[in-house]
């Protein structure tokens, strides 16, 4: 089953998994919202997924928010997502203030996480009870977005240094436009040869605006 985006996957794998937190006395709150976006410290956190209590959403939702950057094979990024996916739910279906303790863990570790409970990951069981809830699902459409590479953004502008010359002596400086039109020729360091002379030929060293 396809799916427009993102979002209307993971709602259709958390209403998946629903019967697997019922299972476990720790039913999923009504209100949750599940988005694939940047945690609260963007790109360069280290956060794959975050929770938001429904205490701070206006209208009481849990919002929760899997990074799009990660670095899964597409074959298995689909399996991945959905144990973040879950590991989030846990939080929501726990409360936000329980943490990473013995309520947490208890769900957690029911579902099929493994490891440390601030890092879970997905064990064989918890593979098994996902695998017909994501092919009900279809195919995830995400790729991996690539936050160190090439962008489109606009490059910084830069301005030019100009040229200037002593006509005494040939020696030379460069300066940016504003000083010259702001404080006037800079002044030969030699004495008695005075302001020097702006070359409008030589103008094609970038430099940075500040």
């Amino acid at each position: 089953m396809d799916h427009d985006n993102r979002e209307s996957w993971l709602n259709r794998v958390a209403l998946g998994m629903a019967p697997l937190f019922e299972a476990l006395d720790a039913p999923l709150p009504s209100r949750v919202r599940v988005a694939i976006g940047f945690t609260s410290r963007g790109a360069k956190g280290k956060a794959i997924g975050e929770c938001w209590d429904n205490r701070l959403s206006a209208d009481g939702h849990f919002e929760i928010f899997i990074r799009p950057d990660l670095a899964h094979a597409p074959d298995a990024m689909p399996a991945q997502i959905a144990a973040i996916l879950a590991h989030e739910l846990v939080h929501a279906a726990v409360g936000i203030p329980a943490g990473h303790g013995k309520a947490f863990k208890r769900v957690a570790v029911g579902l099929g996480l493994v490891g440390p409970m601030r890092a879970t990951t997905p064990g064989e069981a918890f593979l098994a009870a996902v695998a017909p809830i994501l092919d009900a699902a279809g195919p995830l459409p995400h790729a991996r977005l690539d936050t160190a590479g090439e962008t489109t953004a606009p490059k910084k502008q830069t301005t030019r240094l100009l040229k200037c010359e002593c006509a005494e002596c040939g020696y030379t400086v460069r300066t940016a436009r504003k000083w010259l039109e702001q404080a006037g020729a800079p002044l030969c360091p030699i004495d008695g040869h005075g302001p020097m002379q702006h070359d409008p030929l030589d103008d094609d060293d970038p430099e940075p605006d500040e």
